[in-house]
């Protein structure tokens, strides 16, 4: 009689065929609302607070580096006078709320502050370098510490380039780290501008609670103005960010655009982490994951696929599932079982096992985005290296562990409370 039983490889074969198909469905199941909204149970919020054109969509556009017009575009109404900002769009990472209208005749901002107020985790303040009429920007900060003695203010001193001498550029190196006005001045910084970034801060001497506040003069510009560099300020704004918000805020500003020398790798990275976000968040509740975070994979792998002008097709989403290897495929997918199962353990899944398929989840989409990221790129190329696919795996595999752990993905995104 014939032994027709399948030999060791093919049922490793048929079993990575399965995973295969499930992780990487020709056309991905999740829809689009379903995967913004899981991101946006863990995207922290900015809040911008500040008078009409101080600078708030300037800051927004050097710290997710949009373009002006996708900024612009990009806000999205959510009261009567406060609209919000979501990066990126389909799967947000940050939510940025702008509170307009400070200072305009007739403007009640209490319905806005409100608002904003419930869902902030870091507040920037926003002024014009040389105004000085801030009357309604500072009662508004100190209605907010009153009620929260304890949150941080950053205040961006912008467009500092009002205040230059006729001709004048920006001062290099950055000077302004030092609050001194005599050392400012003996930088280079008129007098006109020194004086009124002393006065701005004079302003803030009042206000109420013990939190820290912190001053960063910036100047963000386009580059038809003239003005080079056109973040000029950007990294000491991003310091501020690092030393006065939440660790999580801090964590994800500081790993929003990654490291990547290759354009189209590093335009993925938001996208591969938004995408990342939200099968962790699906992942923290028992069941809901079940479906879910395999789509979101499946939706991030096709995201990745735009960007690399790439419609994947069965032949070349078996090409990556080769390249990542039948270990690797099947590791997932047992990772993933053993997870949902772990969710369903009375008490222990609603804790320890919540968190750690949220973690799980997170960097298994993370560490499959950048695999793709790396077999589109050689492929373009017209070269082949699956090993350098499943190497790319294991590397992002590694860092998704380390800056979870830094963001807190274990549960949904807490508010600032005190």
């Amino acid at each position: 009689m014939t032994d027709t039983k399948p030999s060791l490889r093919e049922r490793l074969s048929r079993a990575t065929r399965t995973v295969t198909s499930a992780l990487f469905p020709v056309r991905a199941s999740a829809t689009d609302a379903e995967i913004a909204e899981r991101a946006r149970d863990l995207a922290p919020v900015v809040w911008l607070l500040g008078k009409v054109q101080s600078g708030k969509s300037s800051i927004v556009r050097v710290l997710t580096q949009s373009t002006a017009a996708e900024v612009g575009n990009g806000f999205k109404p959510c009261t009567r006078t406060a609209r919000i900002f979501e990066f990126p769009p389909e799967a947000p990472l940050v939510r940025f709320l702008d509170t307009r209208g400070l200072g305009e005749s007739g403007y009640d901002p209490s319905e806005d502050l409100a608002v904003c107020e419930a869902q902030a985790h870091t507040i920037i303040v926003t002024m014009r370098a040389l105004d000085q009429q801030q009357e309604a920007v500072i009662d508004a900060v100190r209605s907010i510490r009153r009620r929260h003695p304890g949150w941080p203010i950053l205040v961006a001193q912008t467009t500092l380039h009002e205040g230059y001498r006729s001709g004048a550029g920006h001062i290099l190196p950055y000077p302004y780290k030092n609050d001194d006005p005599a050392a400012l001045t003996r930088a280079g910084a008129s007098p006109d501008l020194v004086r009124s970034l002393a006065n701005q801060r004079a302003l803030f001497a009042d206000i109420p609670g013990r939190g820290p506040i912190a001053f960063v003069p910036i100047d963000f510009t386009l580059p038809e103005d003239g003005f080079e560099p056109v973040a000029y300020g950007c990294d000491a704004l991003a310091d501020g960010l690092q030393h006065l918000a939440p660790t999580a805020v801090s964590a994800l500003i500081r790993n929003l655009h990654g490291d990547s020398a290759d354009r189209m790798a590093a335009r993925a990275h938001p996208h591969i982490l938004g995408y990342a976000t939200a099968a962790a968040a699906a992942d923290i509740w028992p069941i809901a994951g079940v479906a879910l975070v395999p789509a979101i994979q499946a939706k991030l792998i096709h995201a990745v696929g735009a960007i690399y002008d790439v419609t994947w097709n069965r032949r070349t989403l078996s090409e990556f599932a080769g390249a990542l290897g039948a270990t690797t495929l099947l590791r997932v997918a047992g990772g993933f079982g053993a997870r949902e199962l772990a969710k369903l353990v009375p008490l222990y899944g609603q804790t320890a096992g919540a968190a750690a398929a949220a973690v799980m989840s997170f960097a298994t989409t993370y560490a499959l985005g950048k695999a793709a990221c790396y077999f589109l790129e050689r492929r373009k190329a017209g070269t082949s290296d699956p090993a350098g696919v499943a190497q790319t795996y294991k590397t992002a595999l590694a860092a998704a562990l380390r800056l979870a752990r830094e963001r807190d993905l274990s549960k949904p995104s807490q508010r600032n409370s005190e």
